[in-house]
């Protein structure tokens, strides 16, 4: 993998705070290669919930989860992020992984929105546990626009700094519109 991705910076991150054998959500699974990296972590002992919209995200990563032998970890719904609360328990997840925008590869004209992902991240962070951490790859520009982008962004700089350290990272020399990681620790 590229050591300048933002899904390998997101996915160290998320490997140095992770414990083995934990619950893993995937808010937007899209091709799967998050499900696939939170299986790893899940080992034998851990679980994996992840959502799309899309029947083309499900199949796609359901054929990479079997190539991989993890179909086991993990439980693949076909519901937006924004309802995960429907799924997990308050305080039961120890990492919720999200990339926004839309499925590589896939329809343009379906990608995430302000509304349902902020509602997905509040959502999120009730199910997190303490201790827990979320990681968000925010993509914005082209096809996506800006809207959710900064909204997501605004979001984060009024979580309250007693219950949640907030990092936002950028790219500093890229042009175009580069995709934002941002990871939230849950005190």
């Amino acid at each position: 993998m590229n050591q300048s991705q933002t899904t390998f910076w997101c996915h160290e991150i998320i490997r140095s705070q992770a414990p083995e054998g934990g619950f893993y959500i995937d808010a937007t699974m899209g091709n799967g290669n998050d499900t696939l990296f939170l299986c790893e972590l899940a080992g034998n002992e851990g679980s994996v919930l992840a959502f799309d919209i899309q029947e083309k995200a499900l199949e796609a990563t359901k054929a990479l989860l079997d190539s991989h032998g993890y179909s086991n970890r993990a439980r693949l719904v076909k519901d937006g992020h924004e309802n995960m609360d429907l799924y997990a328990n308050p305080l039961s997840a120890d990492v919720i992984c999200f990339n926004f925008g839309y499925l590589p590869g896939g329809d343009h004209s379906i990608a995430t929105s302000a509304g349902t992902s902020l509602t997905a991240i509040q959502r999120g962070l009730d199910i997190l546990k303490s201790g827990g951490m979320m990681s968000l790859c925010i993509y914005s520009g082209g096809d996506t626009g800006f809207e959710e982008k900064d909204s997501i962004l605004s979001f984060m700089k009024e979580l309250p700094a007693r219950d949640y350290t907030v990092i936002v990272n950028e790219y500093y020399n890229r042009r175009n519109n580069p995709p934002v990681p941002v990871f939230i620790f849950k005190k």
